[in-house]
């Protein structure tokens, strides 16, 4: 260990949570942000002499062994092109970017045709502990050698180790994370247009609602980039993301217009699509209802206030539409795809629940509000990500995530909590 040194280009959250773990391992690691932050690291990681903190990437480009890229995947290309010239004869390097295609083609274009390519992806949050987590290495362009190097380094995360390539690793996540994203940002922009706290109100305390206010909050309070990134560089995201706003929508205006066999025929079939299999293997629920009832942010009332779940139908929807079935994907899925996919097994599943649900969507009008603002926000976040536009991403996100800050601690706290429980199950 002594004889190789980890570089990290890029210390935000995830590369701190890494440059901490392998030094706890006994690995060197050399480390930079961006020369603003050079002080503030040095002093941050005062307490750690096995980690060693570099004014630029230069730097720790000529110096490590291994060098992982810990930046925005919008970043990837420019921050590579910079330091990627400095990089150590016969080093090997990899990035931590949640979006391939972007990392692999900057590497293929700005690195020496000697330095070796295995990158890397812990598909979890910095809050979140890595052991038993999914984490993805692709062997790109490397060795035997090298690539047992850089699985044995990655050892140190007790994470399941998951070998693919690039193409299979953005589509994978663009099942698993994608859609899952844009429809907690939905709710997040729908609650907010309607002034609510949705925690504070009946209507949103208690079994599903917990796991869509938790999750919610949880999103808004990281950083808008760790969610942009996947949605508008992933070759597969954009359009994920437009089927799911058009099942919204398809399914609203079922709703509107009366059209009930209609639209319980669209959903039993789609329910049969993404369900039946894991039904007739017996398997049981991922959540019960103590367990969704355990993580509320609100006094949970002895009435619960009935939800038409437009949210829910319409994931469900769009994975059938898109021929996705979630349960093939469990292997490289985060803990927020997991919860998510709880409660949509758990509403399809549990009997006589889809059956109330959909007579809720005919006859009860008290969500039609919050229904029309979450349908205007999944179109909104579609047209945002088919545009490209990281700076209109950025603006809506940080709007909304300003209004929900206040609650951030106490979600996140529950939160953790929550996944605890749903990772003891999967």
């Amino acid at each position: 260990m002594a004889e190789t040194i980890i570089g990290i280009i890029g210390m935000g959250l995830m590369g701190k949570m890494y440059a901490r773990k392998m030094s706890a391992a006994g690995w060197r690691v050399h480390a930079c942000d961006m020369k603003d932050k050079f002080e503030a690291l040095e002093i941050e990681f005062s307490d750690d002499e096995d980690i060693v903190i570099f004014e630029d990437g230069y730097g720790v480009s000529r110096s490590s062994d291994y060098i992982i890229y810990s930046v925005e995947a919008e970043a990837i290309d420019k921050v590579v092109a910079e330091y990627g010239r400095a990089t150590k004869k016969h080093a090997i390097v990899g990035g931590q970017t949640s979006c391939k295609a972007p990392e692999i083609a900057a590497f293929e274009r700005h690195l020496p045709a000697d330095i070796e390519i295995v990158s890397c992806h812990s598909l979890h949050g910095p809050n979140v502990d890595p052991k038993d987590q999914p984490l993805v290495v692709i062997r790109h362009r490397a060795s035997q050698e090298s690539f047992n190097l850089v699985t044995r380094i990655l050892s140190c995360f007790g994470s399941k180790q998951v070998l693919l390539d690039a193409v299979v690793h953005d589509r994978i996540t663009a099942d698993t994370q994608a859609v899952t994203h844009a429809a907690f940002l939905s709710m997040g922009t729908a609650w907010r247009a309607n002034n609510q706290f949705p925690w504070e109100t009946t209507r949103y305390v208690g079994g599903i609602e917990n796991v869509k206010c938790n999750i919610t909050l949880r999103i808004y309070s990281n950083k808008w980039h760790v969610y942009a990134g996947l949605a508008i560089l992933n070759p597969s995201a954009k359009k994920q993301i437009r089927q799911y706003a058009e099942s919204v929508t398809d399914l609203f205006k079922l709703m509107l217009g009366g059209h009930g066999r209609e639209l319980e025929r669209r959903i039993k079939t789609a329910g049969d699509f993404v369900f039946t299999a894991a039904g007739k293997r017996g398997e049981p629920l991922l959540l019960s209802d103590e367990v969704l009832d355990r993580f509320s942010l609100g006094k949970v009332p002895k009435q619960k206030t009935p939800n038409n779940h437009l949210s829910l139908l319409a994931m469900v929807d769009c994975w059938w539409k898109l021929g996705i079935v979630p349960y093939d994907h469990m292997i490289c899925s985060t803990p927020l795809f997991r919860l998510w996919l709880g409660v949509t097994e758990y509403l399809f599943r549990k009997p006589g629940l889809l059956d109330e649900v959909i007579t809720i969507a005919m006859e009860d009008h008290t969500f039609r509000s919050d229904d029309l603002e979450f349908t205007f926000a999944a179109r909104g976040w579609s047209d945002c990500v088919s545009f490209g536009d990281f700076s209109s991403y950025r603006d809506r996100f940080e709007q909304i995530q300003t209004y929900f800050a206040p609650r951030f601690p106490e979600a996140t706290r529950v939160g953790n909590e929550m996944i605890k429980v749903i990772l003891e199950k999967t």
